[in-house]
């Protein structure tokens, strides 16, 4: 931890859950999303939220904060800026200037691709991994591999949401901290 990191963040205990909006069939039918938007627009159960993640994550002592486009960008800036440490971005093809490095990637329902800017980490340094919601674990654990792949070493990962009927969390090969957890 890194002289501005904060030991602990203390974030009051609401139930963040009633700050998520569930919407059925969308993107898709069949599918429940949650959507974080209700979240973000209420100051205070988005400061929590933003707490609670920090005070999980501050003990890897994090280097830099990777952000997952895009939505893990949201919770990305505000944990680095807690922490005290830098943040970068993993993105889709053709979203970052300058030279990068791409892993390919299987999804349960087809492919997909990621980049990074080649000159994002430096070799060895500590990076957690954030999205804005763990389901499946497959595009978390693609960054994870990106991110290995540019030199970095990946000490944690964390989730705004985390789905754990979707077992995400077994396919993650380090240590996960989720805000919230639904069934």
């Amino acid at each position: 931890m890194n002289d501005t990191q904060q030991e602990s963040f203390n974030p009051p205990q609401i139930d963040l859950k009633k700050y998520i909006r569930s919407i059925p069939d969308y993107p898709k039918k069949g599918i429940l999303f949650y959507d974080i938007s209700t979240l973000l627009r209420n100051a205070d159960a988005w400061q929590i939220a933003a707490a609670r993640m920090a005070n999980g994550v501050a003990k890897w002592n994090p280097d830099l904060v990777a952000g997952i486009e895009s939505r893990g960008f949201v919770s990305a800036s505000p944990l680095a800026s807690a922490l005290g440490c830098g943040m970068i971005m993993i993105r889709k093809p053709g979203k970052l200037p300058g030279k990068t490095i791409s892993l390919n990637y299987d999804l349960e329902y087809g492919q997909n691709c990621l980049h990074i800017q080649e000159d994002a980490v430096k070799p060895g340094q500590r990076v957690v991994v954030v999205d804005d919601l763990l389901a499946t674990g497959g595009t978390l654990q693609a960054s994870i591999e990106l991110l290995r792949k540019v030199g970095a070493e990946v000490v944690g990962a964390a989730a705004l949401i985390e789905l754990k009927g979707l077992k995400g969390r077994e396919k993650i090969d380090v240590p996960l901290h989720s805000v919230i957890i639904y069934k």
